[in-house]
């Protein structure tokens, strides 16, 4: 029953090389990012070609920004604000022009940009009960 303990054995090590972590330019990654985004459900099929992960790609997709089609929404941002002295800012409110509100059923009020807000307010009420 021991002769299972007494055996010499002999062990094979193979040494199996994977490849070496691959180095990708950014023009590569947008290379293959802008061939995965040219028919729908090409980004399994290129990661393939190239031997990368699907989620790799995902990755590079996203940091390119190349998940927003073009019609899809824009994504939230800032819109640049200026400030503007309280001199100047009379003269831009009296030469903006007019402005047309459309309400919900349809009716236009057209006012000009330096209406009084709370006559405007009083009005857009009158307006909506009819």
């Amino acid at each position: 029953m021991d002769s299972h303990t007494n055996r010499v054995q002999v062990h094979r090590l193979e040494v199996v090389e994977t490849g070496r972590r691959r180095r990708w330019s950014e023009d590569e990654k947008l290379r293959i990012v802008m061939e995965s985004l040219q028919e729908p459900r090409q980004a399994s099929a290129t990661a393939r070609r190239y031997g990368i992960s699907p989620s790799l790609l995902f990755a590079w997709r996203r940091a390119f920004g190349a998940c927003q089609s073009a019609g899809s929404d824009p994504s939230p941002g800032f819109v640049p604000a200026v400030v503007i002295p309280e001199e100047k800012r009379a003269s831009l409110i009296a030469s903006a022009g007019r402005m047309v509100i459309v309400l919900a059923n349809g009716r236009r009020i057209i006012v000009d940009a330096g209406v009084d807000p709370a006559a405007l307010a009083r009005v857009l009420d009158v307006m909506e009960r009819r």
